[in-house]
């Protein structure tokens, strides 16, 4: 029997501001266990919440980026639940009323498209931290990450495969780190995913019994443990067994899912509405504002690229991989109008600069003009290649314009034809032996002396020149 994987994923994002959702606390990474806590955040009694305005707008934002509808009223609610790294005994969330339902995203794979539909997305508080202390066989709670702001985003069960999955943890990722509303860090838990999956026989319309995954902290984990779910639902199945519903964690050393728990449905959270917060209203100059605030997106971006300079899908894929990078790729074109020569040069040189040092384009020093007036001596033959490359490097080094460090390091490219001849005139008679099997047929050879005249240059002579001008001295003689 052939089974169809049905899967739905909770994307957890944490919002990149200052302060926590509900206090003033900071919400920085890395800070010394329990130091940015305060009696709100710890759930002291007597302690009331208040709405911080910049989660509202980041999740209006994210919202309009995925065509959702938006309510105009939602409500907070309280999810209550007993864990040691949860202070108040509850979380403060959205259940009945969120802020927002019903859009969609595009993905692609294998060069198909699919629109995956959104249940939801709803605003939240994180709860705290649990590390387990071998030593002492005890676990240790941290509350800095208590009460820093989630949104949650819910997908239809429109999933039906592990690659389709990351293709759209990928573009949710993506969209998210264009609006600047979330850094993207898996390995810092600021974007996390929860998925549900069931199997169902091919053909069939209603649903299996499903399983919820956690503790998946990359895209390569994600796929994998749910190729492993599949397969492990599937081989149950087929033994005539039934799934429980439960909810397991990936283990990505032993590369497999164990159980954790039985699963809950909502009615074992006994959600009511938090009686310390009031409705959150959305008026006309909010939604205005978040309107006025969304750049354009990820995939309005891909297709006018594609459009406008005719590039691969590859290539389209790695410029608009980072907004910055998108953005420094439009205004070098903005001043060195080769929009080709541009785009190699970016996807080429740059980043295997960039990347050697673990590095993105934010952190690159030079200008995107700088950067093109560097493309413009290639082209107009004042450096070369070769010689470009060193300048960037240097540039990448230094954040010094192109031209101070041609000037400084005396790269200016050698295109007199009779000093360059001189040197090709020493090449060939210092390599007899190699002059003589060229004009036997060996015409490969003639890399060899355009490398021995390089060389001599310091790679500064005009590789045009160079060429035509061994040529004619060996093809003549």
């Amino acid at each position: 029997m052939k089974f169809e994987p049905v899967i739905g994923l909770e994307v957890h994002a944490q919002l990149k501001t200052a302060t926590k959702i509900f206090c003033g606390c900071s919400t920085s990474f890395g800070a010394p266990p329990n130091e940015n806590v305060c009696p709100i955040c710890s759930g002291m009694p007597g302690s009331l919440p208040s709405l911080n305005r910049k989660v509202a707008d980041y999740s209006l934002r994210m919202a309009l980026a995925l065509d959702c509808s938006i309510n105009r009223e939602s409500l907070f609610a309280r999810k209550n639940y007993f864990y040691p790294d949860l202070p108040k005994g509850y979380q403060i969330s959205q259940f009945e009323l969120p802020i927002a339902e019903h859009g969609h995203i595009e993905i692609e794979v294998d060069g198909s498209k699919k629109r995956v539909g959104i249940t939801r997305i709803h605003m939240e508080e994180d709860a705290g931290k649990l590390t387990h202390d071998p030593q002492r066989d005890r676990s240790l709670v941290d509350f800095n990450r208590t009460g820093v702001p989630l949104i949650e985003i819910v997908s239809e069960p429109d999933i039906r495969s592990a690659a389709e999955t990351v293709a759209y943890l990928r573009e949710m990722r993506l969209i998210l780190r264009y609006l600047g509303i979330c850094d993207g860090n898996m390995e810092e838990g600021s974007f996390r995913c929860d998925a549900n999956i069931s199997l169902r026989p091919k053909g069939e319309k209603e649903f299996g019994t499903r399983a919820e995954l956690k503790n998946i902290n990359s895209f390569k984990h994600v796929e994998k443990a749910l190729k492993y779910e599949i397969d492990r639902q599937a081989a149950i199945l087929m033994e005539g067994g039934k799934i429980i519903q439960e909810t397991r964690l990936w283990d990505s050393t032993k590369n497999r899912t164990t159980s954790m728990r039985g699963k809950e449905e909502a009615h074992d959270y006994r959600y009511f509405p938090d009686p310390d917060l009031v409705a959150l209203v959305i008026d006309d100059p909010m939604m205005e504002w978040a309107k006025k605030a969304l750049p354009e997106l990820p995939g309005a971006r891909r297709k006018r690229f594609a459009k406008d300079h005719d590039f691969s899908r590859e290539d389209v894929e790695r410029l608009i991989s980072e907004k910055a990078l998108a953005d420094f790729f439009e205004r070098c074109i903005a001043c060195f109008n080769d929009p080709k020569q541009v785009k190699n040069w970016i996807t080429g040189p740059l980043l295997s600069i960039l990347n050697a040092g673990n590095k993105t384009i934010a952190d690159f020093p030079s200008s995107p003009e700088d950067f093109a007036g560097l493309l413009k001596f290639v082209k107009e033959g004042l450096i070369s290649a070769g010689i470009g490359r060193t300048v960037l490097e240097e540039m990448a080094k230094t954040g010094a314009p192109p031209q101070d460090i041609i000037k400084k390091k005396g790269l200016v490219q050698i295109s007199d034809s009779s000093a360059i001849a001189k040197i090709v005139d020493e090449a060939i008679s210092r390599f007899e032996k190699e002059a003589a099997d060229y004009k036997k047929g060996k015409t490969k050879l003639l890399g060899f002396f355009v490398g021995q005249v390089m060389k001599k240059t310091k790679g500064k002579a005009d590789p045009k020149i160079v060429n035509r001008l061994i040529k004619e001295k060996l093809e003549t003689d």
